[in-house]
């Protein structure tokens, strides 16, 4: 997916000055095809068409970046995709606004009155009629040879028209600059987007001769357990993981055993009081990197390569100040680090581990039926509400009670819910967990059934990578219980076995244990905000963000060894906020504030965040109305309908103050009811569960939703290998920021059934399921 970061393009200089010869001889240019203008639509064309166009572009990706020429077949889909993309950019000029309307964002990009503008939109559209003729023409479609096309087409893939309007915009803003920077500004430009060495961003620590211990193995091998036994014995140091609970589950750890720690998350920080040093347990994007210490632990390393948040591993592992650093991972980073470590000047001493206990996938999947579930069972799903809906119809089918664990509970909540299954002499055989369990929490668990081998990631639904399905896998079994060590029994270790709800994901689950994932080849960086303050002082100070990003995004110079990871979301905010006249450096802050952008809701608390930094307001929380504090009085409807989207808006507001208390954090003065907001977050937490425990389950219905799932991925796989034509690794596992482990819902865009409670009827008489849409 690395091709969808965007490449350099440059518009022909022969096609420009030729359309400009005609426009100032009153020659309108012809910037359509012949007989292709003919079929062009009369507006934006509907759903529908945009998901046949899709197949079809996917359909006709050549295998290689060139070819003699494209099928008939290949040429119509062509021509209606320049279509979609004229009409689409009509829409993207009318959304950016007349020159009068926006004068001042227009003069940034050196456009002075709307004769000029009207102009260059013609010149723009003329470019993308060269980019389109030789996609239909001649087959070339490459990212190399016709990168706007490639841009263009790729967007429209990943993300329909959203993501082909985003792409449009910010070509037509570089075509508008193209001109605009003087030689020597764009020299200037072209060392700042140098980000070959990012090693030197870190010059204390290279100031430091550090030891790398690289642990790696299969899970349950205790990689972990010996690089924790390095840091607890130490004097200070830093445990940096990639989610909040296992931040927090060191933070316990470390303090039950007399050793003061403190935990340091994007949205919370304790920190000990009345001494002088203490560990810190934290989430990666938090590693305090001017702390210095004896020994640094970074769990799951190989999440390096992530292209969301890989740059938080790659910022830890070059920049902690740690005489002993021990990385934590899987066998295929090995020669990655290697590389990384010569490069650095630092030893690299590699420890493999091998499974302390054998691990088996079954021949049989459980067939649906919760009966065939035996005691130490995990039923490992992806979303909240099949996490509870699964718990509800486990204890109905078999009368035993089944115990629930994910990122998302409160920590004490999670602790007895483990406490229950790990025990053997209760009623508690069973338990729902979510992917989170792959992470290295403490689970005496005998057998992994995965309810599905799909999941929804925030875009769209995709198959669990190769490295997911065995990290999830891999927690069945235990080398010894905490039952055994207590009793000091001496046995043979059980093997773990490994199995799926229904034989359709079985296979796929087979079939990744079969197959090694291939070997991680770069780390994932992103520009330190220090480099973005620069880099943004060099445009006229109007100019938006987003182009910024994207102008740095198209000069980056990265060496073989990195990666530069995707900016979507960071354009995205930027777009949101870029009406509050922020500072560079609040504006660079801002672009990591964790927040769902397909979220009105939050979308305007978002703006009413930055308009009170930007005006130096009041941040007390009750001084925001668009925070919907009122969700939390409101009685709990009775109508189904009504009770998704009482749900939706507690999710909203859930993550509503995550955000002021990751704000409250870097703006302390500003943002001050954080004690109040810790109270509303508990209080929220506690509704949704209120929720959730009342769900019903349904076997058909969960059945039905299981072959949606696989066929959406299904879809996004061939998707995926059909369109994009690549030859790149798949992308590592996806683990959810820090602070959102879990989506509440396992889809937006398409509709999810779920039960509710019998006798509450949905709107004219339905039954007691729903389709969830997007929100």
């Amino acid at each position: 997916m690395k091709s969808l970061r965007g490449t350099a393009w440059k518009p022909p200089k022969t096609i420009v000055q030729q359309v400009a010869r005609r426009w100032l001889s009153n020659a309108k240019p012809n910037l359509s095809n012949s007989s292709d203008s003919s079929n062009a639509p009369a507006s934006y064309p509907s759903a529908v068409a945009r998901a046949k166009l899709q197949q079809g572009l996917q359909k006709d990706a050549p295998k290689s970046h060139r070819q003699r020429g494209p099928s008939a077949e290949a040429q119509r889909n062509y021509a209606m995709f320049r279509n979609f993309v004229e009409a689409r950019f009509d829409r993207v000029l009318a959304a950016m606004g007349a020159w009068a309307e926006q004068k001042e964002e227009y003069r940034s990009f050196g456009v002075t009155s709307q004769a000029q503008l009207d102009r260059e939109a013609a010149l723009f559209k003329a470019v993308l009629d060269r980019a389109f003729n030789m996609a239909t023409k001649k087959g070339t479609t490459g990212r190399k040879e016709n990168p706007l096309f490639w841009n263009l087409r790729n967007a429209f893939i990943a993300s329909d028209s959203g993501g082909l309007s985003r792409e449009l915009k910010y070509a037509f803003q570089t075509f508008l600059m193209r001109t605009r920077f003087p030689k020597t500004v764009n020299e200037l430009h072209m060392a700042l987007a140098d980000l070959r060495f990012p090693y030197e961003w870190y010059p204390a620590t290279r100031m430091m001769q550090r030891t790398i211990h690289l642990h790696v193995g299969p899970t349950n091998s205790g990689k972990t357990y010996n690089a924790l036994k390095a840091l607890e014995n130490a004097q200070t140091g830093i445990y940096a993981g990639p989610l909040r609970l296992l931040a927090h589950e060191i933070w316990s750890r470390f303090n039950a055993k007399g050793k003061p720690c403190a935990l340091i998350t994007g949205e919370e920080q304790r920190i000990p009081e009345g001494i002088n040093t203490w560990f810190h347990s934290c989430t990666v994007e938090m590693t305090p990197l001017n702390a210095k210490v004896d020994v640094a632990v970074i769990d799951e390393i190989q999440m390096i390569n992530n292209d969301d948040r890989g740059w938080a591993w790659t910022q830890a592992f070059l920049g902690v100040q740690a005489k002993e650093v021990h990385l934590c991972g899987e066998e295929r980073v090995v020669d990655l680090i290697q590389a990384l470590c010569a490069r650095l000047g630092e030893k690299c001493v590699v420890h493999r581990y091998q499974r302390l206990n054998p691990l088996i996938v079954a021949d049989k999947s459980l067939k649906g039926d919760f009966k065939n579930l035996q005691k130490g069972d995990a039923v490992v799903s992806f979303s909240r509400v099949a996490l509870h809906s699964l718990k509800r119809g486990i204890e109905e089918k078999t009368g035993r009670r089944c115990a629930i664990v994910y990122g998302s509970l409160p920590p004490e909540t999670r602790a007895s819910q483990a406490a229950l299954f790990n025990d053997p002499n209760n009623d508690y055989d069973y338990l729902v967990a979510s992917d989170a369990i792959g992470m290295g929490l403490n689970l005496e668990i005998k057998r992994v059934v995965f309810e599905a081998s799909s999941k929804f990631d925030g875009v769209g639904h995709r198959k669990l990578n190769i490295p997911e399905i065995r990290q999830i896998g891999g927690r069945a079994g235990r080398y010894r219980t905490a039952t055994q060590e207590i009793a000091g029994v001496q046995s043979e270790p059980a093997p773990g076995v490994v199995t799926a709800l229904d034989d359709e994901d079985l296979s796929t689950v087979k079939k990744a244990f079969e197959t090694e994932a291939l070997p991680i080849e770069t780390a994932g960086i992103l520009p330190p905000a220090a480099v973005l303050e620069r880099f943004h002082s060099y445009f006229p100070a109007r100019t938006p963000t987003s182009f910024v990003l994207a102008r740095l995004r198209e000069l980056a110079r990265l060496s073989d060894w990195f990666h530069l990871c995707d900016f979507k979301s960071a354009f995205e905010i930027a777009e949101i906020i870029q009406p509050y006249n922020l500072s560079v450096a609040d504006k660079c802050i801002f672009l990591n504030i964790p927040v769902n952008v397909r979220d009105e809701r939050e979308i305007k608390v978002l703006q009413a965040f930055a308009q009170c930094v930007a005006e130096l307001g009041s941040g007390h929380l009750l001084d925001f109305p668009d925070v919907d504090l009122e969700v939390l009085q409101a009685a709990r409807p009775s109508n189904m309908k009504e009770q998704i989207d009482h749900l939706h808006r507690l999710e909203s507001l859930h993550r509503t103050i995550t955000m002021y208390l990751w704000l409250s954090y870097r703006y302390q003065g500003v943002f001050q009811s954080q004690r109040l907001a810790f109270k509303v977050k508990e209080m929220t937490e506690q509704k949704i569960n209120e929720h959730l425990e009342n769900l019903r389950y349904s076997p058909d219905m969960e059945a039905n939703r299981r072959r949606r799932m696989r066929r959406l991925a299904n879809q996004q796989e061939q998707k995926a290998k059909q369109f994009l034509e690549s030859d790149e690794a798949g992308p590592v596992p996806v683990h959810d920021e820090e602070g959102h482990p879990e989506p509440l819902f396992d889809e937006t865009g398409e509709a999810a059934e779920v039960q509710w409670p019998a006798g509450q009827t949905g709107p004219e008489g339905s039954t007691q399921s729903v389709s969830v849409g997007t929100q």
